[in-house]
């Protein structure tokens, strides 16, 4: 007997209000009906995410101010990228699906950013943080990024200086927006950087839920150890399920906790 397609899911349009400072933001996202949780719904946050972002960035070229970021400069893809594990879940779960080849030219990608980084000293200083050390804004987690940085180690999903996973980049990556010269990027520690006001950040607020399921990791993980991450097979989405409405709620009532995450430099 043949199979029979699956019947499509039952959706429904939830529209809701977050406060940012004194102004209130209007938002509206079609998501399951029945049973589902964050990671599976990250298409719908980062469609929001494009939403926002888009606005702001529009508002900006009225007034003359433009994004200076484009595909070829990859200045920021050498940053230390905290990675939802929410988003560390799907990219997994995507990575799952390529070409065998594909996914081992990836790993060797991966296993040379991390042997950069050893070799530099950067890997055990991230290894060895304390928590102390990853509080927002304090000294080491500072000097840690930005030494990073220094290292010049690009981004294992970096391809002829553009990123290789646009659609389903990470929301972090989504936020950073410059409209200082793309070149300042490079070392914003000692070039004056401008960049895009971005009222409410997604990417704190899955980091909050994420921690809510692993204290022990603050709810997110260097990019660069994805594929280390992988190999435990976790489903953290699991953890923050509900209908869609219901976990939808769940990500727009973190968006309104206090910012407690800094931003990267």
């Amino acid at each position: 007997m043949d199979e029979q397609p699956a019947a499509p899911q039952e959706t429904v349009t939830v529209n809701f209000t977050i406060g940012v400072g004194d102004e209130k933001l209007s938002m509206s996202a079609t998501v399951p009906a029945g049973q589902t949780n964050i990671t599976q719904i990250l298409p719908v946050i980062q469609s929001l995410n494009n939403s926002l972002i888009e606005g702001i960035t529009s508002q900006l070229a009225e007034i003359g101010s433009h994004v200076s970021c484009k595909a070829g400069c990859g200045a920021c893809c050498r940053q230390l990228v905290p990675l939802s594990i929410f988003e560390a879940e799907a990219l997994a779960a995507w990575i799952r699906t390529l070409p065998e080849t594909a996914q081992q030219a990836l790993a060797q990608r991966f296993h040379q950013a991390l042997s950069s980084l050893a070799a530099s000293g950067v890997l055990d200083r991230l290894l060895n943080m304390t928590k102390e050390d990853w509080i927002p804004e304090s000294d080491a987690r500072q000097r840690l990024a930005i030494d990073y940085l220094h290292q010049r180690v690009p981004c294992p999903f970096l391809e002829n200086e553009s990123c290789s996973i646009h659609p389903i980049r990470p929301l972090i990556c989504r936020e950073y927006l410059v409209t200082s010269p793309a070149e300042h990027c490079y070392d914003p520690a000692a070039m004056k950087v401008e960049g895009v006001p971005i009222p409410i950040h997604f990417f704190v607020a899955l980091n909050r839920l994420g921690a809510q399921v692993e204290q022990e990791t603050r709810g997110w993980i260097p990019l660069v150890f994805l594929f280390a991450w992988m190999k435990a097979g976790a489903h953290p989405g699991e953890r923050i399920s509900g209908t869609g409405p219901e976990v939808l709620y769940k990500f727009a009532k973190s968006l309104t906790e206090p910012e407690l995450e800094p931003k990267v430099p």
